[in-house]
């Protein structure tokens, strides 16, 4: 389980600077992601805070090995994958993409540490 919970550093890595961005500076963040709109700053700040949060999430589950918890946050970034293709489905803002890019490669990336972990898990008596 070293790996998974390793995985999730790369998931703290973009959840609190990117919160950080939107509530600060939402458009040069949205602009930094390819956004081609130009969006009211109150929703990405308040979504820049959630972010946050969230970030400070991860880092107490890492910081805790709580690893109960690690296959929630695949589950979880499933979800918000699936609302963000929605998104560039309805908008065709490229920032959808791109922030669906960057989710997506956590999933691979803690996905398939757990998947390893729970096959050496299997294999050992």
């Amino acid at each position: 389980m070293d790996r998974t919970r390793l995985s999730l550093y790369y998931l703290a890595g973009y959840l609190i600077p990117a919160g950080l961005l939107l509530l600060l500076i939402p458009d040069t963040a949205t602009r930094l992601l390819l956004s081609n709109r130009t969006y009211d700053d109150a929703p990405f700040r308040l979504a820049g805070v959630l972010l946050i949060g969230l970030g400070i999430l991860i880092v107490q589950i890492i910081r805790f090995r709580l690893q109960m918890l690690y296959a929630t946050t695949v589950v979880i970034r499933l979800l918000i994958s699936a609302t963000l293709l929605g998104l560039y489905l309805r908008t065709s803002d490229p920032f959808f993409l791109v922030v669906l890019t960057i989710v997506v490669i956590g999933i691979v990336l803690t996905g398939s540490s757990l998947l390893m972990a729970r096959r050496q898990g299997a294999a050992s008596p």
